[in-house]
Order: C-alpha cells, then structure tokens, then sequence
C-alpha cells in the first residue's frame, strides 16, 4: 500500500526530505535551550557579573531564533511537500478513473469515487504531514528530553518513568475505544454524498413533486448519523486533555515537591534552582509529545482506511485494454456477431445477451426495436467495446474489435445516448468533442444535419452560447439533436442512436434521418427506437426480445411475421390502423 501511494510524491520528494532534517535540528535546539535557561538561573542566583548574564542571554535568544527559524523552514517545505502529494494523488485517482471501463466503474458507486477523492485524499494529506514532521519531532523530542532530565535531574527523573506509561496506556486505551467510530463513518460519507448527489441531478423532480422537505429530512438524517458517530469518537479523544493535565499537574507536583525539598536539605549541592526549573521543562516537554503522538496514531489510523480506498482504485486495472499489437485503421462500417453471449458480471446469474448471429454490412441503415430490458443498448455496446463479449466476437471492418487499438476502434464509432451529457461551456465546445479540429464551416454542417441550427440561429450569441452543466439551459430535445452533431463531427464509419431521439417531435425525427441517408451514406446507421416511426424506413429491423434476436426484416415484412413488432405498431398507431382498416371495410361492402 505505501508503495502504491509513494508513486504519487514524485517531484515532491525534495521538500520531504528536508522536512525532518529540518525537525530535527529543531528538536535539538529546543532541548539545549532548557538547559542554557537553568546555567542562567544558576548564574543569577550565584550572583554572576552582567557580561556573564549578557552571554547567556545572547546564546539564548540566538538559540530560540534558530529553533524558530528552522522550525518555519519544516512548516514550509512540510505544507509544499503534502499538498504536492495530495495533488498528485487526485490526478493519478481521475487519470486512473480515465482508463476505466464501464465493467471497472460498475464495481464503483459514483459517489464513493467522489469521497475518495475529495474526503479520503484528504485524511491522507494530514496524516503524510504528521508523519513527515510531528512523527519526526515527537519521537525525538520525548527521547532527547528523557535524556536531558536523568542529565539534569538524575535519579528524580525515574519519576517520569513511571508517569508516563500511565498516560501511555490510557492514551492506548482512549485510542482503542475511539477507532471502530472513525473507520465507520467513512461508508456513511459514501451515502451522504449519494444523497447530495441523487438530490441535485433530479431537483426538478423534486420540486415538481414538492418534495422538498422529504429530502431534506433524508439528508438530515444521513449528515446526523455521521455527525453522531464522530460526537462518540470525539467525545472519547477529548479524554486525552484532563489525562494530560493530570499526568502533567502530577509531575510538577511530584517534581516540585520532591525537588524543593532536595534543594532545602543539600543547600543546592545536589540539586539547585536552575535544575528544577529545567527539569520541569522537559518533563513538560515529555508529556506533550505523548500527547502529540496519540494525535498521531488517531490521524494515522483515520488515514489507514482512506489508504485502503485509494489504493483500491490505483490498483484496480482496467477489463479493456489495447492489444500488444493493434490495428491503428478500421477498414469499413460493416458489423457482424458470431455466436455473441454477454453477461455485464460474472456473479450475475443470466446472460444479458444470448446466442447472437448478425450480419450488418457496411452503410446499411439498420432500426433496434424492443420492450424495456430487452438489451437493445448491450448489444451496441458491444460494437465500441465499451464491454467485452463473455462468449463469441464482434466483428468490425473484418476484424474481431479486440485486435483494434481502443482510441482507433472507437473514433471509427460514434455513440448518441438517450440521456445526453452536454458539459458547461460554449456550444462550440461542446460541439468540438467530436473534433477538436473542426472549422466553423464544418461545425455548421453537422447541425444542420441533426436540424440542430434551426434553435442555435435563435439564440442571440448563436454558437457562442453558453451551455449551463449538464446543458441545463436547453430542451432535451435541443440537447439530443447538439448531441447528434457533435456526434457526427467524428465524422464516424459507425453511428450508433440510442434512442436519442427520443425527445424530438416525428418530424424532426424524419428530418434527421433523411439528412444522415442523403449526406454519410457510407457510415452505418444503428437506430435504437421505441417509435416504429423511427426505424420503419430501414433497410432492416431487428426485433429484440429478452436478450435474443426475435426477428429481422423490413417494415413490411415484420408487419407480416413478427408478433412483437406488429403489436408494438398497432399500439403506436392505433388510429390510423382503424381508419385503414375502416377503408378496407367500406371497399368490401360497395364490392
């Protein structure tokens, strides 16, 4: 795990090495200060000259100023070293995130992505800071000042031996107790963040449903779960405090007592003034970096589980992946399956597709019709490979597609989902995902095509419109035909609908497909519908029907064999139906 993580420090290496370099000549300077302070008390009550008080005083603030000064220098290179660190972290997670497949992201809730991203990376940020200089200086600061006070105090500082395992354990103990509260939390973020995330995407729904207070009492409820396991585990870290002082109240009082009393029996030949007040010193030196390194153990503890979750997506590898030696050209827009079964987990218990044989060749306008479920969308998915086959291939341009090198197997197919995704910024960039390259003139065209330029024209800035996140300043159905335009601009062999226009009117719909078989009539068309009307111009209909291909042929034809698609057209027009057969009736009796 920490040589997964380690990858992520990189050009922050420097800052972290001299960060407990930095630490430690502090250390030491801190802990030679106390004694300097004790030879000057001794001086003073031995009745020393000025220029030896003078002297001391000098050495003594040229001490603390370098302490201070070497102290500032870890503050800075520790601060440039962990957020570095973090930074590289996230970007190596998105980067990580990038190559998934959908197979990899499935095994992810979004929302889970999302905390360890932002929550955990976080957690490991602080925690890396502790380690780099607290877990330096603590350690260093309680051996060094144990030394310093048997130097100081000889056998009174056998008092601190059996002090401080005394806020030892307790500390352990406190830790212990709070640990299982930190570690659950972090799968209630996960939900939390689900909840924030599910509540923004559909706000619309929820204010058409006026259901405002129901989500906010969900949402109360979720932050007030996380909220009362982090008051338990706080409540029972906040113990560390009164331990401390009582450790800290008890030794001064032990220390005081027993050392007054050595400095009035020895009249200061065994132990004097300036010793005691060293002592006290670093015996409060002592119990402080127990207490610092408590703190330590909780952040390193709390980041232990965050590790986890990070590593789990740096080391998770992606399903896809190119070939060691890729084809870099797709040939032509044909498409066939042979013996194609597809399952989306190997848990799962059915196939989502079974026993698939298609022939699709190229610049054929091929409709994919279907009921809800009936994997019309896993059967396209399959031709991008955005999933693997579990049994068979998929062929395109002649070749099985996982022979083609990924970026060139899908630029060569454009993909135009039902839920489109238009990203904030111009509609000009967002048109220009499908080619960063292309000219106003080519941009034009494409929408043109997708009768996209009708409603841009509209707009007063036209291209240059600002598109809102998630492209909420437009229609779905102005969102789809952007989409188809910008799918187009990849000026693709295959073009893949999926059920993308949905939300445009039968005459829009009609439009665009005219445009696509007068202009790209080499580019395959793959048209996912629920409206017959949408595919019945096709040069072939496949009927799909629980994972299995029903029936292929013309509208005319299925009209005649298939079941499934003359029910689904005569419930889509129905009217008509009636008015034709009424006809027919009305020709029969004047027969």
């Amino acid at each position: 795990m920490l040589k997964t993580l380690a990858k992520s420090i990189r050009e922050y290496k420097k800052p972290a090495l001299l960060t407990p370099v930095f630490v430690i000549i502090e250390v030491i300077l801190d802990c030679i200060i106390p004694f300097i302070i004790a030879e000057l008390v001794n001086v003073i009550k031995d009745g020393g000259d000025l220029n030896d008080i003078l002297k001391s005083g000098a050495v003594l603030a040229v001490m603390a100023v370098l302490s201070l000064i070497f102290g500032i220098c870890a503050a800075h290179t520790c601060s440039d070293a962990a957020c570095g660190f973090a930074k590289n972290l996230r970007a190596d997670m998105f980067a990580r995130i990038q190559s998934f497949s959908f197979e990899n992201i499935d095994r992810f809730t979004t929302s889970s992505l999302v905390t360890r991203l932002t929550t955990d990376v976080t957690y490991i940020q602080d925690a890396y800071m502790m380690i780099i200089r607290t877990a330096i200086r603590s350690p260093l600061m309680l051996i060094f000042a144990f030394i310093m006070a048997f130097i100081m105090g000889g056998s009174m500082a056998w008092i601190f031996v059996f002090v401080v395992p005394v806020l030892g354990g307790g500390l352990f103990l406190i830790i212990k107790k709070a640990m299982p509260r930190f570690r659950s939390v972090f799968k209630k973020y996960d939900r939390l963040n689900a909840s924030i995330q599910e509540n923004i995407k559909g706000i619309r729904v929820v204010k058409s449903f006026v259901r405002e207070d129901y989500e906010n009492k969900k949402f109360g409820a979720a932050a007030s779960d996380i909220a009362r396991d982090f008051t338990i585990a706080e409540r029972i870290v906040s113990l560390d405090a009164p331990l401390m002082q009582f450790c800290l109240y008890a030794v001064m009082v032990l220390n005081l007592t027993v050392g007054s009393y050595m400095i009035v029996t020895t009249g200061g030949t065994r132990f004097d003034v300036g010793q005691l007040s060293a002592f006290l010193t670093y015996g409060f030196m002592m119990l402080n970096s127990l207490m610092m390194l408590s703190m330590i153990f909780v952040m390193i503890t709390l980041a232990d589980e965050s590790c986890k979750r990070v590593c789990e997506v740096l080391r998770e590898e992606p399903t896809l992946s190119s070939p060691e030696s890729p084809l870099y050209e797709v040939k032509d827009g044909s498409v066939e399956f042979r013996g194609v079964s597809f399952k989306y987990s190997k848990k799962a218990k059915r196939n989502a597709l079974e026993h698939i044989e298609l022939k699709i060749r190229s610049g054929e306008t091929i409709g994919i019709i279907g009921g809800t479920g009936s994997s019309k969308s896993s059967l396209v998915q399959l031709i991008p490979r955005l999933y693997d086959v579990t049994e068979g291939s998929v062929f395109v341009g002649g070749e099985d597609v996982r022979s083609y090198d990924l970026d060139t197997l899908r630029n060569s197919v454009a993909v135009v989902l039902q839920k489109n995704l238009l990203f904030s910024g111009t509609i000009k960039e967002n048109l220009r995902w499908g080619n960063k390259e292309a000219s106003d003139e080519e941009l034009i065209a494409a929408c043109k095509m997708a009768c996209a330029d009708e409603f841009i024209d509209s707009f007063p800035d036209g291209y240059d419109t600002h598109i809102e996140q998630g492209g909420a300043n437009v229609s779905g159905g102005q969102k789809q035909r952007l989409c188809i335009a910008r799918a187009l601009l990849k000026k693709p062999k295959i073009i893949i609908f999926d059920d993308s226009t949905s939300a445009v009117d039968t005459k829009t719909d009609a439009k665009i497909r005219a445009a696509l078989k007068r202009y790209i009539p080499e580019t395959t068309k793959i048209i996912i519908a629920q409206r017959t009307a949408s595919v019945e111009d096709a040069d072939r209909i496949i009927v799909m029907e629980n994972g299995r291909i029903s029936a292929i042929g013309s509208h005319e034809q299925l009209l005649g064999s298939s079941e499934i698609y003359r029910g689904i057209y005569i419930s889509q027009n129905k009217s008509s139906v009636d008015e034709s057969l009424a006809e027919n009736m009305v020709k029969e009796g004047a027969d």
